[in-house]
């Protein structure tokens, strides 16, 4: 029972927790796709009043359905506007999520009010709250999945409440063309509003655990290649926009290999959680730690070249007077890095240009006997 209360409160906390870049990268691509559906979902709302005029149905609800589908036609366009922009907008997935459940419940509004039973009966447009609720799987937040879904229960309820209220008499809640508006049928219907939330949840937090697992290092749990190739240009796009400066440090654990060949795999492991641990405990606000192989890292630093060659040298030193005991008791032995730095916009333009750099001046603190930052060429 604990277990499964702890396995609980993760998801819940993993589902509210605002996600990471990474995630949110994904869930912007995921807010074009969605902006896209929506405009061709808003397209085919338009035949469905001439297929409601054509089938029997009356004048005022045609012309309801084509007022709707004409508004629904027109945001979408804006919205499909504002998701394409490079710049993402923190708050656009919640508005058009809020806008996507609010415009069903309008129309129902509107249809309730022209012929009560088609506000709670009309399943085309009932729909409308589960095609809402789904499509927040690919926005990868469950924060907008709760959203539609707490909504669409919300408003949904409040209008069969109203609905039940205004009606005089159980004959105004029949209709031959919708069928016989009932509570037990609303109430199902709440039920499988909150059971689609459910469902959707499930697969958000899914998709979540496998972007958190491309991204990072099963290791270290650190940021791997992937989240820096998706990160970094977002950070340069950003210090071109507002200014500032970024640097990009490459660290090469020196003659790391040795611990392997001596101590085995498994104390070569537990020297990296080491080296991860201390240099972790350094990290200041502005600054990231990747690991791109096996005793390789790469430091990201808000800050121009010489100051964060400072920074790094510090770290450097910092580790050399914290040795690692391969078992209790065992010889302490002392693990230093070599480091390269490249500073953006004088060394690089983008990432690739960058790390070459870095790459390069590694090299030198090598080849100039290593334990050893080096931040500007010979």
């Amino acid at each position: 029972m604990p277990d499964a209360t702890r396995t609980i409160r993760e998801f819940g906390a993993a589902l509210l927790a605002r996600p990471d870049e990474m995630m949110l990268e994904v869930g912007a691509a995921g807010e074009l796709l969605v902006a896209r559906i929506r405009v061709v979902v808003a397209g085919l709302l338009l035949l469905l009043p001439l297929v409601n005029n054509l089938t029997g149905g009356t004048v005022a609800e045609t012309l309801i359905g084509l007022a709707g589908a004409v508004f629904v036609n027109l945001v979408a366009q804006v919205w499909l506007a504002l998701a394409r922009r490079r710049r993402r907008y923190r708050w656009l997935p919640f508005a058009t999520t809020t806008f996507d459940v609010t415009t069903t419940t309008l129309v129902l509004m509107a249809l309730a009010d022209n012929h009560l039973p088609s506000g709670l009966n009309s399943m085309v447009v009932w729909c409308g709250y589960v095609l809402a609720i789904l499509v927040t799987a690919l926005r990868n937040d469950g924060r907008t999945t709760l959203l539609a879904g707490a909504l669409a229960v919300l408003q949904y309820g409040l209008l069969v409440a109203a609905v039940f209220a205004i009606a005089g008499s159980p004959e105004q809640l029949m209709s031959a063309e919708y069928g016989a508006v009932t509570a037990n049928n609303q109430v199902q219907r709440l039920i499988l509003l909150a059971i689609v939330t459910g469902v959707t949840l499930m697969v958000v937090y899914r998709m979540q655990r496998l972007v958190e697992m491309s991204g990072t290092d099963g290791l270290t749990r650190l940021p791997n290649r992937t989240w820096l190739m998706h990160r970094v240009p977002q950070l340069l796009d950003l210090v071109k926009r507002e200014g500032g400066s970024l640097s990009v440090a490459m660290l090469d654990l020196d003659h790391f290999k040795r611990i392997n060949d001596e101590l085995g795999q498994h104390a070569g492991d537990r020297a990296l959680r080491h080296v991860v641990s201390s240099l972790r405990g350094q990290m200041e606000a502005g600054e990231q730690l990747v690991r791109v192989s096996g005793a390789e890292f790469v430091m990201v630093l808000r800050k121009p070249v010489g100051n964060a060659w400072e920074r790094v040298d510090a770290i450097r030193r910092m580790l050399g007077e914290r040795p690692f005991e391969a078992e209790r008791g065992g010889t302490p032995r002392r693990i230093t890095f070599s480091a390269g730095i490249a500073g953006f916009p004088q060394d690089g333009q983008d990432l690739s240009r960058l790390l070459r750099r870095a790459d390069q001046r590694l090299q030198t603190a090598k080849l100039e006997g290593r334990n050893r930052v080096v931040a500007r060429d010979a």
